[in-house]
């Protein structure tokens, strides 16, 4: 997707986040945004460098730490895999900060309504199905169960 790509990223940070919790969870995420500054391809497809934090994605990588954080902070109020519902809806609200921040940044590069069209509406089913795979996983990770069969 142009000029976002659509990845697992936001599921990812956001299990970092509810699992670490907010401090360790948002170090986390930044020395992996560190690696991804510094040219070590850890980035979506692959990509590195600084120029991606000055670029369209900016807005959403720099976004990430606080929607982590986020997630970690709820968790340790209770929002978590015992309580799906509440856990789903943590992701939820953790994806609206990092669509937010993001769409806010890409709107300086392409305008409001275009960062709205390219950075926000196409991304929003896919963040409601992460929300659910990141509850759903917490609620994994809290009944113990560390692999699932098939």
């Amino acid at each position: 997707m142009v000029p976002v790509p659509m990845t697992m990223q936001s599921f990812s940070v956001l299990l970092v986040g509810g699992v670490y919790g907010a401090r360790l969870g948002g170090l986390t995420i930044l020395i992996w945004l560190l690696q991804g500054a510094l040219g070590m391809p850890v980035l979506a497809g692959g990509a590195a460098g600084p120029q991606h934090f000055v670029g369209p994605t900016g807005g959403y990588l720099f976004a990430v730490p606080f929607a982590g954080a986020l997630m970690g902070w709820l968790v340790e109020r209770g929002w978590n895999g015992n309580n799906p519902k509440l856990a789903f809806l943590g992701m939820v609200l953790s994806h609206i900060v990092c669509l937010t921040l993001g769409a806010a940044w890409l709107a300086i590069n392409i305008g409001a309504q275009k960062a709205n069209f390219y950075g926000v509406m196409p991304f929003l089913f896919g963040a409601g199905v992460k929300a659910a795979l990141g509850a759903a996983t917490l609620n994994l990770l809290a009944k113990g169960k560390t692999h699932i069969e098939i």
